[in-house]
């Protein structure tokens, strides 16, 4: 069957190491609650495995693996990374150990392992022990902590002119002020490039001679950058739903993400059009839609999750639309607006959208997306519009925002794992976050070692997307067997 592809990566090994982020808390906090760890590791970095505190989730144990704060600086501070694992289901044909690289940014591999583990094929369960850990500030990991009140007093990315420029950027700097204070000197080294030698201290203290790894979104540019650093200590490796690291400038990655996101529309206008079951079948889709969104900006449309609340045309889009795209939920989306329609107009009120998680500092830290001024942000709004018409405000232009002024320490660059084994790059067509000319993009840089695995069919993740594409990954996985070059996997309903 066809795969397409190749790439190349490669640096950091001196100083060491799509999109979704989530929402705020209300009160001071970190990102996602991770499951109790019970045990640390000795002074050597062995990993003292214990149960996990999830009794409605038994089986899977903890340990924490304590690391720099500052690679760059190994005798200086530490911090304990909260890991996971299941051991595998068939001891006797066991591989070894796979290491999950969790999305986002922001969220938690102890939470995949311990109560998500079906994301996994059940060959992958029998064969390795799953393990993943919580990246640096997340979890259990020194939390990226801030004041719940200041989040709250997020400026709108709706900005009308310099003054509300120049707003959002003192803004940003009292936000990171705060969530240094918070959160400790772990703030200023959340970098992929750190997490990138965070996660070869685990495969080293797994026993593991080389890395076999899974990585999904946000974690697809920490297995990228790994077998940039170490590309001779990689097994094999699973890019899935990919971020190209390689996007060089702000218009190109908000062009990039618009389009993909638009794309998805789309396909769920098209599937409406030729399913008999949809709530808007034989309607004007993209009206109705557009309808919503006009009653959303004029603070009448109500938050069906918060009666009597109005709902913001950006979390219309971002927390309904996009949500129901990552899952290919077609018909739990056109339901909703239907039912949204057919709901009484509020009172025309001010409305607020939810404020960004403490994670953004992950991805100011990653990406080098600056924006000189009003002007040129309200261009960059206006040709994300233009892009993606039926997606006004989406997240990325307010991760742009957010990240106004802040310095990156790990920013774009082309790949180059020179020497790394075959890596399998997979990505469906119709990816909401991650487009398919990303995934196109990475397997070119991987060059000689890129192997593009393409699924033919929408939503964000791929690798168990029907038996095509789950016997693909697996045998790679297992047996190291690497796809025909152009494989492509048919798209099955969702």
């Amino acid at each position: 069957m066809p795969l397409r592809g190749r790439s190349a990566l490669r640096r950091i090994a001196s100083r060491g190491t799509a999109m979704a982020v989530g929402a705020a808390m209300a009160v001071i906090t970190g990102l996602a609650a991770a499951p109790a760890v019970h045990a640390s590791p000795s002074a050597t970095g062995a990993l003292r495995w214990a149960p996990c505190d999830d009794p409605a989730k038994p089986g899977a144990e903890c340990a924490t693996l304590a690391v720099p704060v500052d690679w760059a600086h190994p005798d200086g501070p530490r911090l304990d990374l909260a890991v996971a694992r299941r051991k595998a289901t068939d001891p006797g044909a066991r591989v070894g150990s796979m290491v999950f690289g969790p999305g986002g940014p922001g969220d938690s591999g102890v939470e995949m392992v311990v109560r998500r583990i079906s994301r996994f094929s059940p060959e992958v369960r029998r064969r390795f022990d799953i393990v993943s850990f919580d990246p640096r500030g997340v979890g259990g990991s020194n939390p990226v902590a801030c004041s719940g009140d200041l989040l709250a007093e997020r400026p709108s990315p709706e900005l009308k002119n310099q003054a509300d420029f120049d707003a959002t950027a003192a803004y940003n700097r009292r936000l990171r002020a705060d969530c240094r204070a918070r959160t400790g000197p772990v703030f200023d080294h959340l970098d992929t490039a750190q997490t990138v030698r965070d996660l070869d201290a685990l495969r080293a203290a797994l026993g593991e001679r080389k890395l076999t790894f899974h990585g999904s979104s946000y974690g697809t540019l920490l297995g990228a950058q790994y077998a940039e650093t170490y590309p001779r200590r990689v097994r094999a490796m699973v890019l899935e739903s990919v971020m190209d690291h390689s996007v060089p400038t702000t218009g190109d990655f908000l062009r990039s993400e618009a389009a993909t996101a638009e794309d998805s529309f789309q396909e769920f206008v098209k599937w409406c059009d030729g399913a008999a079951d949809c709530a808007l079948h034989a309607r004007d889709v993209r009206a109705v839609w557009q309808g919503l969104l006009a009653r959303a900006g004029r603070g009448e449309l109500e938050n069906p999750a918060k009666p009597g609340t109005s709902l913001s045309s950006s979390d219309l889009v971002n927390k309904t639309a996009f949500k129901k795209f990552y899952e290919v939920d077609y018909a739990g989306l056109a339901t909703a607006i239907a039912g949204m329609e057919a709901s009484k107009p509020l009172p025309a009120s001010p409305t607020s959208i939810s404020p960004l998680h403490p994670a953004t500092p992950v991805f100011c830290s990653d990406w080098h997306l600056p924006v000189r001024d009003y002007q040129e942000y309200a261009w960059l709004v206006a040709m994300m519009n233009m892009t993606a018409p039926d997606l006004p405000y989406l997240l990325p232009i307010h991760v742009a925002a957010a990240c106004l002024g802040s310095p990156t320490a790990n920013p774009q660059h082309h790949l180059d794992a020179h020497g790394a084994p075959p890596i399998l790059v997979s990505n469906a067509l119709h990816d909401p976050a991650t487009g398919y000319p990303w995934a196109v993009s990475v397997a070119r840089q991987l060059g000689r070692s890129g192997v593009l695995l393409t699924y033919e069919g929408q939503g964000h993740g791929s690798v168990t997307s029907g038996p095509c594409m789950e016997d693909a990954v697996d045998s790679y996985l297992t047996d190291l067997a690497v796809p025909p070059r152009g494989t492509s996997c048919p798209a099955v309903p969702s």
